[in-house]
């Protein structure tokens, strides 16, 4: 096998294999992924409540709110877990784009394109999940990892022809 095709390989399958993990993760029922009793047991409610920021804001028409801590934190875990999941997609599906030898540019925008569209068909299985829901704001959330991804790659990109230039 070609050193470039075994790379090209490796990072596909990296790729494959995440969206496998995503598509699973997203086939839980929410009680099965509930964090509150794991929570719960790791931190008293006293000891949460000076933790975290003393904020309430409105999500996809629900509130979050302080006063409700163990709930809470498991939605800033939870939103992390959406931005950092995807942030890895897009990595992988860029990466995979770059040893199939894709052009730069165009590795960035079809890896970070394909992230966002897997986003969404996320959002849309978790509809058909008992006790789940698929929600088109979690699929902003989603693109925020993927967009803080393609601003690394790209500022990266950039810095390396400014210094190529600049000798």
């Amino acid at each position: 096998m070609k050193p470039r095709l075994r790379t090209y390989g490796w990072w596909l399958a990296a790729t494959l294999v995440w969206m496998v993990f995503i598509f699973a993760k997203s086939a839980e029922t929410y009680q099965e992924q509930d964090m509150r009793p794991f929570i719960r047991d790791l931190v008293q409610e006293d000891v949460l409540r000076q933790w975290i920021p003393q904020v309430e804001f409105t999500y996809d028409g629900g509130l979050v709110t302080y006063k409700k801590p163990y709930d809470f934190t498991e939605f800033i875990i939870r939103k992390a877990g959406h931005v950092s999941e995807f942030a890895l997609l897009a990595f992988l599906w860029i990466r995979t784009l770059l040893a199939m030898k894709r052009p730069f540019w165009t590795a960035w925008l079809a890896g970070g394109f394909l992230a966002v569209l897997y986003a969404a068909s996320d959002e849309w299985h978790q509809s058909f999940v008992p006790g789940r829901t698929g929600h088109a704001i979690d699929v902003g959330m989603d693109s925020v990892g993927v967009l803080l991804v393609m601003a690394v790659f790209a500022g990266i990109r950039l810095i390396r022809a400014g210094n190529v230039r600049s000798r």
